[in-house]
């Protein structure tokens, strides 16, 4: 049965294509939706961007017929502007008629009523305007093209029981072939934690390459004086290090060390050895309060606030470095101090130094559009506060000889933006569509690695 879905505004800033995705069936855009969305274009961020977008998307509609009659589109289905069945008498006493979204609600209601037994459906990320649509017995639903539907979502790793002749075997040879020691197949670059079935504390951290079982390459390396310290730390590590993995997803609570091990590995690769020629750190803006465009100074000026991780990172990258190298003194001048001056590097003046090189940039999505991204590694922070298509976006950027790097907590408690949740945010949604290629790999950070006080927050509260 053909049914009419009613969309709000939020539904089109999530996804600006999305009225293709409705298959045979009717797509109803109220006018006030169109409104609003030039209401937003001005905004600066994610939700400008994509009102910009959703107005250019539902403009090109207009090649193929008449949106107040309705365009019937070439893969099938019909969008329609609508105009009309705004009988506000349908909404009870109580509700705000001059609220954009009781109008939506009063245009939803009229249609329903007059396509009798024909579904007519709401579809919005609204919570509050979830409950209103339902409380007046319309049907109500998220947009659920782009969420993830799995269960569980992939962690990158698995763990196996065999036989300690057959760990040997790993080291020994080319590894093992997955296909005759898993019941389930192995994506390439996951990790599998081989524990021995008869032999009490034999195990190894390995991964598969796509063909074969083997042993971590960078096990024993460190990158900027880092070294990780856990299971999951290593199997990240691994994968920032490899220069044939071009697209890493890390997923991890606060303290997990997402972001220092990622930031060590880049400083590695950009200063240290020169594989990319520039590190750029991308950050989402989710304001509280105004958007970043209305902010006084440059454009390092008003982000410099939403780096924080970046620049704690640094900090404490060259905290440790600063604190192992007056020990290496003290100890040849056979001191057995603990305790140092204070060094006299800061981390503004060193990103400063860098950036006016070309060489570190700090941006946020409102300046990646256009841009192609040439022998960079590119480190995303805060990846959950995306939409899936603004992190489509930042990976068409791709240019030849770059890295890509998505960090973030997908848990609904770290999500601020509105238009996105633990299930359709553009970190789950990367994991999920980009874990079958060999140029890719991602992993689950389980265990906070700050202070005893972080880890009991992150675990009790």
């Amino acid at each position: 049965m053909i049914k009419s879905y009613v969309l709000d505004t939020n539904v089109l800033v999530h996804d600006p294509r999305c009225f293709y995705n409705f298959k045979d069936n009717n797509v109803i855009i109220p006018i006030m939706v169109i409104e609003e969305l030039d209401s937003l274009k001005k905004r600066d961020g994610m939700i400008g961007f994509h009102a910009r977008n959703a107005a250019r998307e539902i403009n090109r509609l207009r090649e193929y017929g008449s949106l107040s009659e309705g365009i019937r589109l070439p893969e099938g289905g019909m969008v329609k502007i609508e105009l009309d069945h705004m009988d506000e008498l349908i909404l009870p006493d109580g509700l705000n008629i001059s609220k954009v979204d009781n109008k939506i609600l009063v245009l939803t209601k009229n249609l329903q009523i007059e396509n009798g037994e024909q579904p007519t459906i709401l579809v919005t990320k609204d919570l509050y305007m979830s409950i209103k649509a339902d409380s007046l017995g319309i049907i109500v639903q998220d947009y659920e093209n782009d969420k993830v539907t799995v269960e569980e979502i992939y962690k990158g790793y698995t763990e196996m029981l065999l036989p300690s002749a057959d760990i040997e075997k790993i080291f020994k040879g080319d590894g093992l072939r997955a296909p005759l020691y898993t019941d389930e197949a192995l994506y390439p670059n996951e990790f599998v934690h081989i524990k021995s079935a008869d032999k009490a504390g034999h195990e190894v951290l390995t991964i598969y390459n796509g063909d074969r079982i083997v042993p971590l390459r960078y096990a024993n390396s460190s990158a900027w004086g880092l070294t990780p310290i856990n299971r999951e730390q290593k199997m990240a590590y691994e994968l920032l290090m490899d220069n044939n993995i071009h697209f890493v997803t890390l997923a991890g609570g606060a303290g997990s060390g997402k972001t220092i091990l990622s930031t060590a590995v880049a400083l590695q690769k950009v200063i240290e050895e020169e594989i990319f020629r520039k590190l750029i750190f991308v950050k989402p803006v989710v304001p509280a309060g105004n958007d970043i465009g209305y902010l006084p100074g440059t454009e390092e000026e008003k982000l410099k606030p939403w780096m924080g991780s970046f620049y704690d990172a640094i900090d404490n990258l060259f905290g440790n470095k600063y604190r192992k190298k007056e020990k290496e003194k003290e100890k040849e001048k056979g001191g057995t101090r603990d305790n140092f001056s204070k060094p006299s590097f800061t981390v503004d003046s060193f990103i400063e130094d860098y950036r006016q090189h070309g060489i570190i940039e700090t941006k946020t999505f409102t300046y990646m559009r256009g841009r192609t991204l040439s022998d960079a590694l590119v480190i995303v922070d805060e990846a959950q506060e995306i939409t899936p298509h603004l992190a489509k976006m930042m990976l068409t950027r791709a240019g030849f000889g770059s890295k890509f790097v998505f960090l973030g907590d997908p848990t609904d408690s770290q999500i601020d933006n509105v238009l996105v949740d633990e299930r359709s945010n553009g970190l789950v949604y990367t994991i999920e569509k980009m874990k079958p290629f060999n140029i890719t790999g991602h992993v689950t950070l389980n265990k906070v690695e700050r202070s005893p006080l972080a880890q009991i927050a992150e675990k009790h509260m």
